[in-house]
Order: C-alpha cells, then structure tokens, then sequence
C-alpha cells in the first residue's frame, strides 16, 4: 500500500481527466489526512465536471478502504502467533538495505533494487503511521 497517490485508483482517474491535483499531490505516498486534502482538492476544483467528481469521491472511498484493509491484514500478521507472520516486514526490509549495500560497494546497477527498497520502505514506515493514527483515533 506504498503507492503514491498519482499511482491510486482516483489519482490515475484524475491525471486521465485533466485535473491538475495530481500535479499538486501525486508524488505523497496517501495516508488518512492525505485523502481528506485530496477529498477538500476534488470538491473545490472548478475543472472537473459533477459527474467526474462524483466518480473521483468514489474512487478515493475505494482507496480509502483499501488502505484500511491492508492495515487489518498487518494488524492480524502482528496478533498471529507465527514468528515468521510478525517478522516478515522487517526481515523484507533488512535484506533489500543490505542488498542495496552490497549492490552499491560491488558497484552493480541498482535501479531494480532501488525502486523496491523505496516501495518497501514507503510501506513500512508509511503503513506504521497510519497504524498509530488508526489507533490513536480509537
């Protein structure tokens, strides 16, 4: 769920139909306060016909619930009593750091590891703000 926001279902819808808050927020990797500034954007932008922003509100409800939903997957990961369930993220993102090292020192092209070391690491840390934001709404 590190995607950035040019990259979500209303952000792709967005770019194709012209608005210009792609352009404004497509590169931030979506989080809670991030959708409602991207909900203020579509509601207020003069560009966009009703139908279109009636489409882009669903489409960003759409991403909304998916970000929930991956949220509840890790969430359930953490309460499992699996070592490897709990362990898995932080095992992922300490072998791409080290490959990316190893990559850097042996001098190796480093663009694949590069871009899933970002998405890995936009994930990780990304998901953890919104987990702390979910709990600190309850």
């Amino acid at each position: 769920m590190a995607k950035k926001f040019k990259d979500t279902k209303v952000g792709q819808f967005l770019n194709k139909n012209g608005s210009n808050i792609v352009d404004v927020i497509g590169s931030i990797i979506p989080s809670t306060r991030i959708l409602s500034i991207a909900k203020e954007l579509i509601v207020k932008d003069q560009s966009l016909p009703p139908k279109d922003k009636e489409t882009a509100l669903k489409l960003l409800e759409m991403d909304s619930i998916e970000m929930q939903e991956v949220s509840k997957r890790w969430n359930s990961d953490m309460t499992s009593d699996s070592w490897l369930s709990k362990n898995v993220r932080p095992m992922t993102l300490v072998f791409f750091s080290v490959s990316y090292v190893i990559g850097w020192f042996l001098d190796y092209s480093l663009e694949n590891i590069t871009s899933l070391l970002s998405l890995i690491i936009g994930a990780y840390f990304g998901s953890r703000g919104f987990e702390k934001v979910q709990s600190i709404k309850k």
